[in-house]
Formats: C-alpha cells, structure tokens, sequence
C-alpha cells in the first residue's frame, strides 16, 4: 500500500527560487522601463547656434525658420531620440513654397513623461492632409533625417528617423 500524498504547498526552496526569480524578473523590467522613458534624456537648449530649420528647395541646404516656444530633448544613446515641440508663425502655403516637403514621415514615438509630442496624432494629421512633413536636415546622422511636421494653426513638430526605406 502507497501511502496517499497531500500537496499541502510544495518545498520550502522552491518557494525561495521561485520568489527570487519574480522579484529579478520585476525589477529587471522596472530597470528596462527606465532607461526607456528617462536614463539618458536631456532637455535640449534652443538659441543662435541651434535652431529649427528647414531645407530650402532652390538649395538645397537648411536655413532657420521662425519658432517659439521650443521644447526638446534628445540623447547620445540614439539619433532616433531627437524630439522637439514649437510653434511657428510661417504658414503652411508659404512653408510648402519655399522649404521641401518629406515624403515617408513617420513620428516616433517619445517618452511618456514628454507630452507635448503625440507620435499617434502627428502621424494620423499626416496621412489626412492636415500636418505636412519638411526636411529638416539630410543625414543629421548615417542614414538618418530630421523630419519637421507643420499643422495649420502653427504648431509642429520635429523628430529623426530613418531614410524612408532604411531601418525598417
């Protein structure tokens, strides 16, 4: 005769490994979370020497446009972090007639915390019509544009991305 086994809970070691292998696991994430939305962000400053800028089309190099209220962050981790909130008072119409429009423009998507860029919104404005996309700079890094994103009543927006096509 076997005598009947009760499981009543299982080893007091297993318990132990498997509570220690939880709390790595939350922590690694809450780690990896981290260094996501916050580690590496710095606010960037906007002045004489760094502006917003767009490519002109008769030359094909950037200039300065007219903007206020900038927001930005970026880090040194990645080209792709590169995030930027203004408004500018140069309409649309003149902006398409003077600086060269970006086709292929795809916001990505900032950090939580930095609110004034909502990836979602810009790139649905895009596909409708409403935000046109202007070069800002070719190859600000290998492969990589700054994009700026114009909306009717002024507000826009910059982020780097790949060359359309690369990256994907």
């Amino acid at each position: 005769c076997v005598p009947a086994h009760t499981s009543g809970g299982g080893s007091v070691n297993g318990k132990l490994v498997g509570g220690f292998i939880v709390i790595t696991a939350l922590l690694a994430g809450a780690s990896i979370y981290w260094l996501q939305e916050y580690a590496y962000y710095t606010p960037v400053s906007f002045d004489a020497t760094n502006r917003i800028e767009l490519t002109l089309i008769e030359t094909g190099q950037p200039e300065p446009i007219l903007a206020e209220n900038i927001q930005g962050i970026n880090a040194d981790t990645s080209p792709l972090r590169f995030r930027a909130c203004f408004q500018t008072p140069m309409t649309q119409a003149m902006l398409t007639e003077t600086y060269e429009t970006y086709d292929g423009a795809v916001p990505l998507n900032a950090p939580n915390w930095f609110d004034c860029f909502d990836a979602a919104k810009i790139g649905e404005a895009l596909k409708t019509g409403e935000a046109i996309a202007f070069l800002s700079q070719s190859n600000i890094a290998t492969d990589v544009d700054r994009v700026v994103a114009v909306f009717p009543d002024g507000r826009a927006f910059a982020w780097q991305q790949f060359h359309p096509g690369k990256g994907e």
